[in-house]
């Protein structure tokens, strides 16, 4: 296979790589041009890419831009589990919208900035104060319920396999449950109902490599969000190579095109 990729950290040891820098695709063109297929475009690389250069990509499509902001991972959501989505509001910010979180909401709540990862842009709102401080650094609004848990479960998919599961578990007193939080990760007792969960979602939304975020509250799953540039510290523990499961993923699908 020939294969350019735009992030050479996520593809180490992938074979029949060459790395173009994405600011380079269009001066590269031949490069890409000659490649089977492009691997982890940057999202404004995208359209470009597939509808102008006609490439094949991976992550997919869909995984890229439903993956670029909680926004879109939202609404995402809704428009295929939206049992599984906490109560969560998406406004521009403005007085009315204010008003409206504060009277739909009571205290504590969650608001996030749009754009995070690791844990970071989470907080924790419980006064008036904290959430006028938030308000004044963000021209969205996204406000989610507080769900009361010391942990969430990270479920990552590649290709359509669910490839490791694991308990992100909170120690630190903190609402986080973040790895780089600081949280323990815990292979024990993972419900298969919520690998299903993933599994029926990630199809549905034809997401190929992401890493999903529920939560469990009264038996029932709920996503908080999944990020298509997940962490890899579940895979390093198990002692598995996400980067062979992404050539494994590749090779099947260009195989079966070339039959």
């Amino acid at each position: 296979m020939n294969i350019v990729t735009f992030n050479p950290f996520r593809t180490i040891g992938i074979p029949g790589i060459k790395y173009v820098k994405p600011e380079h695709m269009f001066e590269e063109r031949d490069k890409i041009a000659a490649a089977d297929i492009c691997l982890f475009p940057e999202n404004w690389q995208v359209n470009a890419l597939v509808y102008g250069m006609k490439k094949k990509i991976f992550p997919s499509i869909q995984s890229i831009q439903l993956g670029f902001n909680k926004i879109e991972v939202t609404r995402g959501l809704w428009s295929v589990v939206p049992n599984h989505v906490p109560k969560t509001l998406i406004l521009g910010n403005n007085h009315d919208n204010i008003n409206r979180v504060l009277t739909e909401f009571s205290f504590p709540f969650v608001a996030k900035e749009i754009r995070s990862s690791m844990g970071k842009g989470v907080f924790l709102i419980e006064s008036h104060k904290q959430f006028n401080e938030y308000a004044e650094e963000n021209d969205y609004l996204y406000i989610q319920e507080y769900l009361p848990i010391d942990r969430d479960l990270r479920i990552c998919v590649v290709g359509n396999e669910v490839v490791t599961a694991y308990w992100r578990i909170n120690e630190r007193n903190s609402f986080r449950s973040n790895v780089a939080q600081g949280a323990k990760i815990s292979f024990d007792h993972i419900p298969e109902k919520a690998i299903e969960l993933v599994r029926h979602t990630a199809n549905m939304l034809g997401v190929d490599h992401a890493g999903f975020d529920l939560v469990e509250v009264d038996d029932s799953y709920y996503f908080l969000e999944f990020n298509t540039l997940f962490g890899n510290h579940g895979f390093q523990q198990r002692g598995i190579s996400v980067e062979d499961c992404i050539y494994r993923y590749i090779s099947n699908i260009l195989n079966h095109e070339s039959k």
